[in-house]
């Protein structure tokens, strides 16, 4: 598959028609997807309208948008006017968006060709994309292995090359995770730098769109066109959106970046050796490496699992068989027609419910939720005076690389923890991208993270264009 530079340059100048491009595409979904299961629909038809439309467009000379006859897919809680969106969950099965997202009425104001809805983790709730109500999906490097989650689709999608790029959403590392897993870059901005209109909430104060893409140069590309002040989004913040390929630099001098104590204990070896390898990499590049200290980091996980539960729990209150999901309609009172109408829900969906609500009861609200609150401002103000002295951070993306379908089944804590470098950025507010460095022992992808001040992307971005170059 083209990279999305190139698509836009062979587009432009006639080399190529968007059509003969998103036929492509189409063909290579139709050829591998049965193997990994990345789409769990594809929007054929539409597509290709969208396609003879930039190609007409063209015809008459019109000015064409950044991203014209790029195919992209939409993880699968992203609404889309007309299209299903059902968080890969059994209760919204049926449902089809009324309205369209702002990030999907971007890319195609960009003339872009969106070609399908990717699967995920039932409501986004996983960090290995087997919750789903569609089954799992497999990692393109090796089927036996998850490729991460929750926005595995996304990621397998790009690294399998059915498209150069794919949106996710990223709650505590469902972009940064299965990227590193999968191979591919993935971006999530700071908070607040793309509208959350028209995304299915999983935890409000922490979602958050990504882009997974094939290089850092078509990530940045397209966070350019999704980023923005959204009148219909409270949160999205209002800020000049840089043209951040414009401000990659040829390597990484004066630039600091932080190694923060500790991050590199109990890592497999395969990835800590490549992180002493990155790092020996940015120095060679002319950056400045700083040791840095966040030391209530190590409580970002248990932090994060219990505000996004109890968030979880608010959010998917709605869904009662009344106001959204499933109607148990042979229910004899309200009692069992609550049951009933909940019964969709997966078990993860179901166990983390349990929690956040747990959290939120009268006996436990200020021993768990608003402790986890007062830790979660810890956190951030670590960060915050870790980039008073650093650029950027230098993180692993995951403890592990990706291991085999069922093989933490048994043992959630296991799985949880595979967020535990990338749910920090979330709890604190942070930009963050992965990129690929290398492979472990058995030839599975090795993520590298950066993390940046919020709205200061370009920063992490520029350390991981400076990075991936010398790959």
């Amino acid at each position: 598959m083209m990279t999305v530079l190139e698509i836009t340059k062979a587009v432009s100048s006639g080399a190529k028609t968007a059509e003969q491009i998103t036929r492509e595409s189409l063909a290579k979904i139709a050829e591998l997807n049965p193997q990994i299961n990345a789409f769990v629909e594809v929007f054929e038809a539409d597509a290709l309208a969208q396609a003879q439309a930039v190609d007409a467009k063209r015809t008459r000379g019109e000015k064409l948008g950044a991203l014209a006859g790029v195919p992209v897919a939409i993880k699968d809680n992203i609404l889309y006017k007309g299209h299903k969106a059902t968080c890969c969950s059994k209760m919204l099965e049926n449902y089809v968006a009324s309205y369209t997202s702002t990030v999907v009425e971007k890319l195609l104001a960009a003339d872009a060709v969106i070609v399908g809805r990717t699967n995920m983790d039932e409501f986004a709730m996983g960090s290995t994309n087997q919750t789903s109500v569609y089954g799992p999906v497999k990692n393109p490097v090796n089927t036996e292995c998850v490729p991460g989650g929750s926005s595995g689709g996304s990621a397998a999608a790009v690294a399998a090359g059915l498209v150069p790029v794919a949106l996710g959403t990223d709650t505590g590392g469902s972009v940064r995770q299965p990227a590193g897993f999968c191979g591919v870059v993935g971006i999530k901005p700071g908070y607040g730098r793309i509208s959350r209109y028209g995304v299915i909430a999983f935890a409000s104060s922490a979602d958050q769109v990504g882009v997974l893409a094939a290089n850092v140069a078509d990530s940045a590309k397209v966070l350019e066109v999704l980023s923005g002040k959204d009148v219909h989004d409270s949160t999205s913040l209002e800020a000049p959106v840089p043209a951040y390929a414009d401000l990659f630099t040829d390597g990484l001098k004066g630039v600091k970046v932080g190694l923060p104590k500790g991050f590199l204990d109990g890592l497999a070896e395969d990835i800590k050796q490549k992180m002493d390898e990155a790092a020996a990499r940015l120095k060679e590049l002319g950056a400045e490496l700083v040791e840095v200290d966040v030391p209530h980091a190590k409580y970002a996980a248990p932090c994060y699992y219990i505000i996004t539960s109890a968030e979880a729990s608010s959010n998917l209150g709605r869904y009662d068989g009344i106001r959204y999901g499933y109607a148990d309609n042979a229910a004899k009172d309200l009692n069992a027609y609550y049951e009933g109408s909940r019964a969709p829900f997966g078990l993860e969906v179901k166990k983390r419910l349990i929690i956040g609500t747990y959290a939120l009861t009268s006996q436990r609200y200020e021993e768990c939720f608003v402790k986890a609150m007062k830790v979660r401002e810890l956190i951030r103000e670590d960060f915050k005076k870790a980039f008073e002295k650093v650029d950027v951070l230098l993180t692993p993306t995951s403890p592990t690389t990706a291991f085999k379908l069922g093989q933490h089944d048994e043992d959630p804590l296991s799985l949880y923890l595979a967020d535990l470098y990338t749910c920090q950025g979330n709890i604190g507010g942070l930009a963050g991208v992965s990129v690929p460095f290398g492979k472990d022992a058995k030839g599975l992808p090795i993520g590298v993270q950066f993390y940046g001040p919020i709205l200061k992307e370009e920063k992490i971005l520029n350390a991981a264009y400076n990075l991936e170059k010398g790959l």
